[in-house]
């Protein structure tokens, strides 16, 4: 396509005058391929065709100036679609890694078109000019994510938590093998034993044949005797999985803890993938939490805040996020407007030796209403405390 002799007007295949900009041209191609795309109603593969053939020319600077210099145009450089600039096959691949303004339906490459199938033209390609790509095959376990919840407490304290999760578990019937080893084995009749086989692709660049590994035997060149009955070859089931996971003191919400092998089993005894517990810490009714700092707001009455202040007056008490009752001690001259802190009573420092400190934050309650008898406690009141 676009080389050799030129015998159709590509203008007037695309609808556009032979002083059409480049956005034009574009434009110009993009209705009229969607318009006869073979997967379309009222599609027309040789249309499409010819479409293709005009666009990859008139949309090249380079080859549209020798379309219109000579009628035709020549292969430079040797290879199968000359040397444009930008790239091999003469496009400017952008940054999101395709070409520049470039649809996979324009190529007629269908909705199901991928980036990673392009590569496999590509890797094809490159091998049948010598240049041996790297293959591999994945059989590893996927990783899992699950979100274990606890309470303020547990996070204080720690624990070790059982975690129930579907997911794809080791055929006990085989032990992951995928079949019984000691049936021996045969050649596998897909690839006759190389573990590898040829797929030939029609696409846009012309036909590729592309070695894959073959899908029956797994590039082991060899199918079971006997597969097991239980996960039919694939040496996992369906189940539910249990993991303890230990949850050390101070953990913060949102935190994330792996467990090494608790993932997806994977396929004929390969590696499983790893166990993801998102920690998510409920809301306690009392206390919030700041980094390891925790805050508690506590209600006290005008008289009991200043009977404090009295030799053998009434003292306040608060609660510890461990449970431990303590007495609050305001010194004179203190701005209540202030948290009182109590050192080393909030959360556990993760990972590290001792804890964040408790802020006790008072809220004073007055009174709704005042007697008289209140009024002249509180003028004696006034004058005895100045």
């Amino acid at each position: 396509m676009g080389c050799g002799l030129i015998i159709m007007d590509y203008y007037k295949i695309l609808g556009v005058s032979k002083t059409a900009t480049e956005e034009e041209i574009k434009k110009a191609y993009r209705k009229l391929a969607h318009k006869y795309h073979p997967d379309k109603p009222g599609g027309n593969e040789n249309k499409f065709k010819e479409l293709n053939e005009a666009y990859q020319v008139l949309s090249s600077r380079e080859k549209r100036s020798q379309y219109d210099k000579y009628g035709r145009v020549f292969s430079a450089g040797g290879g199968p679609f000359g040397n444009a600039q930008g790239g091999p096959f003469g496009f400017d691949f952008s940054a999101q890694g395709g070409p520049s303004g470039w649809n996979p339906d324009d190529f007629g490459f269908g909705p199901d078109f991928e980036m990673g199938d392009l590569g496999d033209i590509f890797d094809a390609f490159f091998e049948g000019m010598g240049i041996k790509q790297k293959r591999r095959t994945y059989h590893r376990g996927s990783d899992i994510s699950v979100e274990a919840e606890i309470s303020l407490e547990d996070a204080f304290k720690g624990l070790e938590k059982q975690i129930n999760y579907h997911t794809d578990i080791k055929c006990a019937k085989c032990e992951g093998a995928g079949h019984d080893p000691k049936a021996g084995f045969k050649k596998c009749v897909v690839c006759d034993g190389r573990g590898e086989i040829k797929e030939t692709r029609n696409t846009f660049f012309g036909n590729f044949t592309q070695i894959k590994t073959c899908s029956t035997c797994h590039s082991s060149g060899q199918s079971p005797n006997k597969v097991c009955e239980v996960c039919k070859g694939l040496g996992r089931i369906k189940s539910e999985r249990r993991a303890k996971v230990n949850i050390i003191p101070g953990v913060y919400n949102g935190q994330i803890i792996s467990v090494k092998g608790m993932g997806q089993a994977g396929e004929r005894s390969a590696e499983s993938g790893d166990l993801f517990v998102k920690i998510k810490i409920k809301s306690h009714p009392i206390f919030i939490r700041e980094a390891d700092n925790l805050i508690i707001k506590k209600e006290i009455g005008l008289v009991d805040l200043l009977l404090n202040f009295a030799e053998d007056g009434k003292k306040i008490e608060a609660s510890t996020i461990s449970g431990k009752k303590i007495i609050i001690e305001i010194p004179a001259g203190f701005d209540i407007r202030q948290p009182i802190r109590i050192i080393g009573e909030g959360m556990p420092h993760f990972n590290g030796f001792g804890k964040g400190d408790l802020f006790v934050v008072l809220e004073v309650k007055t009174p709704k209403k005042l007697s008289q008898k209140a009024k002249k406690l509180l003028d004696d009141l006034n004058k005895e405390t100045n």
